[in-house]
């Protein structure tokens, strides 16, 4: 019986375990900018400068304050929706340059190669990043 209550301890601690696990694994990104709907193609014969590593494009009219594509390398790409996470406006949209994208606004300045987090603030937040999928060698596909 003791042995029996011993097991039955262990698999429960497991079970927790894993379910803790389970639920921080499905955290939604924390980020002040809103969520809108976002899918759009691009054709990297069209847009070539995205197929050059540490390449950066923004795409307008998409997403809340247009969309960032970053090219990390070739078959790799980040999208980043180009709101500031300080200045919260579709006033406030970030310049991107390459591996750098900074804010006119309050001066933040986001490093795209790493998640697009602030190097230097008063943003504390990265911006908020898109799924992006390679459909074929010459289509992007930017979704959330």
């Amino acid at each position: 019986m003791k042995q029996l209550i011993l097991k039955s301890r262990k698999y429960f601690m497991v079970s927790m375990l894993l379910m803790l696990f389970s639920v921080a694994c499905k955290k939604p990104q924390n980020t002040p900018v809103p969520n809108v709907p976002v899918s759009f193609t691009i054709n990297l014969n069209i847009v070539n400068e995205l197929t050059v590593a540490t390449n950066s494009v923004y795409f307008p009219n998409v997403g809340y304050g247009g969309i960032i594509v970053y090219c990390e390398l070739p078959g790799s790409y980040y999208a980043f929706d180009a709101t500031c996470t300080h200045e919260v406006s579709r006033g406030c949209i970030v310049k991107n340059e390459g591996v750098l994208a900074e804010c006119p606004c309050c001066e933040s300045q986001f490093i795209l190669i790493s998640g697009a987090y602030p190097s230097r603030g008063p943003a504390e937040m990265p911006l908020k990043q898109y799924n992006v999928s390679v459909v074929n060698e010459f289509t992007l596909r930017v979704y959330n």
